[in-house]
């Protein structure tokens, strides 16, 4: 039996292990087999390590996780005729199945037979990794597995948050951007390239809205405790249009419906605290909340469009697979600018 080197969760609260494992094989029509050229390194994954999606997914350790991964085409099933062995590839991270309702629509990141590598079957913190036909995306000559890896999950998702955004904005508009990391970054090109509106970043960290406003942010707002002042003061006393919060967590959400204007969308992609409003608040001022996942398979074909055009473009810090703990260390320390990379 051939293996291969894999990163595991072997118990909730307590450190990944490198192991070896299996080398997964085609064993269906639809299969295909990615030799991993990149995986990205998410706050999920902390996440995961925490225990906080050990119910969710139901999981049996010891598994492989990683959800964000590109690479070139190892060996496909008897049945796939979109990918051939060596094509490049990002991979869609859920594994659909194409023939429920939700699929039919294109709407299949709620497939209601999904898996989920990385989460709840084997993912790309390794050499080689088992999706589907239905999940793999041939990528531009012009860009490489471990460039683009983190754009399959953080940048598909906040590709989502931000096309749907750019559905009601206009170019009278302001959209509001709370956080310029790993996701922020990418969600301000996406809204660049597909909106006229005015885009103002929030983030506690001057370097993050440098880099912000050198990718297409009009104006940066450091989160010192008087970013809702200056936000209404650069919106006429009013507030945003629309307000993507990449952050969720540690007071966001409530400066975050602060700066909202009347009738403003409020889109929640960062996690991690409850939101709080009053019921007459939402009724009186009109004011939407909308729940962002990742895109759909459509979704990441779109953003790999504008990534070959280089209209997006990731930022990342690359560290070898068997430098794995570092990566998930400096991620969980703050020290990651963009997004983190496994290159095996």
């Amino acid at each position: 039996m051939n293996t291969m080197r894999a990163v595991q969760v072997v118990g909730y609260h307590e450190g990944l292990k490198m192991t070896e494992a299996p080398i997964p094989e085609v064993a269906g029509a639809w299969d295909v087999v990615v030799k991993i050229g990149g995986a990205g390194v998410c706050r999920t994954d902390l996440h995961i390590l925490e225990g906080q999606w050990a119910e969710k997914s139901q999981v049996e350790l010891p598994y492989t996780i990683g959800h964000e991964n590109a690479g070139w085409v190892h060996a496909v099933g008897s049945a796939v005729t979109n990918v051939k062995e060596g094509d490049k590839v990002i991979l869609h991270p859920l594994i659909t199945c194409g023939l429920c309702r939700a699929c039919r629509s294109g709407d299949d990141v709620h497939c209601e037979n999904s898996r989920f590598p990385g989460i709840d079957t084997h993912g790309g913190y390794a050499e080689y990794l088992l999706t589907s036909a239905r999940s793999v995306v041939k990528i531009d000559d012009s860009l490489e597995p471990a460039d683009v890896a983190a754009l399959a999950d953080a940048g598909l998702t906040a590709y989502h948050a931000a096309a749907k955004a750019a559905k009601r904005l206009k170019p009278r508009d302001t959209c509001v951007v709370i956080g310029a990391g790993g996701l922020g970054h990418i969600g301000i090109q996406v809204l660049k390239a597909l909106t006229p509106s005015r885009i103002i970043v929030v983030d506690r960290n001057p370097a993050a809205l440098e880099l912000a406003k050198s990718i297409g942010a009009d104006e940066g707002v450091v989160a010192d405790g008087s970013q809702v002042e200056r936000v209404l003061a650069l919106t006429g006393g009013h507030g945003a249009e629309v307000l993507i919060d990449f952050v969720g967590e540690g007071g966001a959400t409530s400066e975050g419906i602060a700066m909202l204007r009347r009738a403003g969308d409020y889109f929640v992609v960062g996690y991690g605290e409850n939101i709080s409003v009053p019921t007459i608040d939402i009724i009186s001022s009109e004011i939407n909340i909308i729940g962002n996942l990742v895109g759909s398979y459509n979704d990441l074909q779109d953003l790999m469009a504008l990534a070959a055009r280089g209209a997006v473009t990731l930022h990342t810090q690359k560290y070898k697979l068997d430098d794995f703990q570092q990566a998930i260390s400096d991620l969980d320390a703050g020290k990651v600018r963009g997004r983190a990379i496994l290159v095996p």
